[in-house]
């Protein structure tokens, strides 16, 4: 008997172990999630503070799409019940796990009748719902690279590391910054002239320092990580701040900057960024 009664409660003990490690004590369940109202041919938005990098809508009968980086739009389908059981879903009752770059969100989705007053149709994901995380190749996130940007943006230029001057437009290297994976560049130009520059491009490339005809030029470029300004044009001064992911590049080649403006003028401005340019860049100190 008593062999028993110790099979049993092994055994019990055994199950509630296993039924521990299938539902964990700190997860998250659904009666916590905020709850958001959908009613029929209402659409609702989620606003993230960040791009939106993941979505998941656990039933068939939401749609969702992303209008923007940081706007969810999500929407009741109306389906009659055979249809319904086409698509294999019968309620309107979902989960709706929204992940940002250092962040996910989760809410409870639930089907109500429209009432005037009564249903949030933009919904601001804000600390309260959200959960940190750490998503490989992420760092930074966009928020923080602007707050960063805006940081730099608002220092007085000591000095211009280097400059270029081309049809009365100055370019210059403000600063050089780093801060931990990524490379800030504090770059500005300086009009003379009456005419306002309309910049049609800006490109960063790697080449090679000297370049005979014989030579096969191998040219690499690359791409902003952030951009704090987008601007179309600029009348006398423009400054910016773009953010790359940590690059390196040999002695023998040179960083290109390269403005160019829309036709039919059609100025071009080059300025040229040494390795060590870069190698000496300041830290940004996060306090």
């Amino acid at each position: 008997m008593r062999k028993l009664l110790f099979f049993l409660a092994a055994t019990l003990m055994a199950a509630g172990h296993s039924y521990a490690q299938k539902f964990p004590v700190n997860a998250t369940k659904l009666l916590e999630l905020p709850v958001v109202y959908l009613p029929p041919n209402v659409t609702v938005h989620f606003i993230s503070p960040e791009p939106i990098q993941y979505v998941d809508i656990s039933t068939k009968q939401i749609t969702g799409d992303l209008p923007v980086k940081n706007i969810l739009r999500i929407r009741r389908m109306t389906l009659d019940s055979l249809k319904a059981h086409a698509f294999g879903d019968t309620g309107t009752d979902a989960v709706v796990t929204i992940v940002g770059e250092k962040f996910i969100a989760q809410y409870h989705v639930v089907s109500a009748d429209l009432v005037a007053g009564s249903i949030q149709t933009d919904i601001e994901i804000g600390p309260a719902e959200i959960r940190p995380l750490d998503v490989p190749g992420v760092s930074l996130s966009q928020p923080e690279l602007h707050q960063f940007a805006l940081r730099l943006l608002a220092q007085k230029p000591e000095k211009h590391l280097q400059h270029s001057s081309a049809y009365g437009i100055k370019a210059n290297l403000n600063h050089v910054y780093t801060l931990g994976d990524y490379i800030f560049l504090d770059i500005g130009y300086e009009n003379k002239t009456n005419l306002r520059y309309d910049i049609d491009e800006l490109r960063f490339k790697i080449d090679d320092k000297k370049v005979t005809k014989a030579s096969n030029v191998q040219s690499v470029e690359i791409k902003p990580e952030f951009t704090l300004f987008d601007t179309p044009f600029f009348k006398k001064h423009y400054r910016n701040v773009f953010v790359f992911k940590k690059f390196t590049f040999p002695g023998n080649k040179l960083l290109h900057i390269e403005v160019s403006e829309k036709q039919l003028s059609g100025r071009i401005i080059m300025l040229q960024v040494a390795y060590s340019d870069i190698l000496e860049a300041d830290t940004i100190p996060v306090h």
